[in-house]
C-alpha cells in the first residue's frame, strides 16, 4: 500500500520561504517520478513541479525561479523549497506519486492528504 504524507505547511508574509516535505511509504521510490500539484480556493488542481528518478525537473510558469522540487531517495522523501512566496500562491499543497517514470509528469491515484500554505500581509 503506497502511502504518502506531506507535512511543511503554515503561514508566512508575502516574501518569505517554506519548504514541504512528502514522505512516501510503500511501493517503489526510487524510480517513478514525483509531483507537487496545489489547489486554491473555488479553483482546480493545478500541476506546480515534477521530479524524475535522475532529478530532472519540471516547473510550473506560475513558480519557476521561485520554487525547487528535489527528492531524497534515501530518505524516501521529496520536497518543495518554496521562496518569494506571493498571497497568489495560497492554496492545499498535495504531492504525487506518478504513473509513469518519464514527462510528460501522469498523475497516479495515490495522493497525500494535503497541507494548507497561506501567504498573507
Amino acid at each position: 500500500q503506497v502511502q504518502l504524507v506531506e507535512s511543511g505547511g503554515g503561514s508566512v508574509q508575502p516574501g518569505g520561504s517554506l519548504t514541504l516535505s512528502c514522505e512516501v511509504s510503500g511501493g517503489i521510490f526510487s524510480i517513478p517520478t514525483l509531483a507537487w500539484y496545489r489547489q486554491a480556493p473555488g479553483k482546480e488542481r493545478e500541476f506546480v513541479a515534477a521530479i524524475k528518478a535522475s532529478g530532472m525537473a519540471r516547473i510550473s510558469d506560475s513558480v519557476k525561479g521561485r520554487f525547487t522540487i528535489s527528492r531524497d531517495n534515501a530518505k524516501r522523501t521529496f520536497y518543495l523549497q518554496m521562496n518569494n512566496l506571493e498571497p497568489e500562491d495560497t492554496a492545499v499543497y498535495y504531492c504525487n506519486r506518478g504513473a509513469n517514470y518519464d514527462f510528460p509528469y501522469q498523475p497516479s491515484d495515490f495522493w497525500g492528504q494535503g497541507t494548507q500554505v497561506t501567504v498573507s500581509p
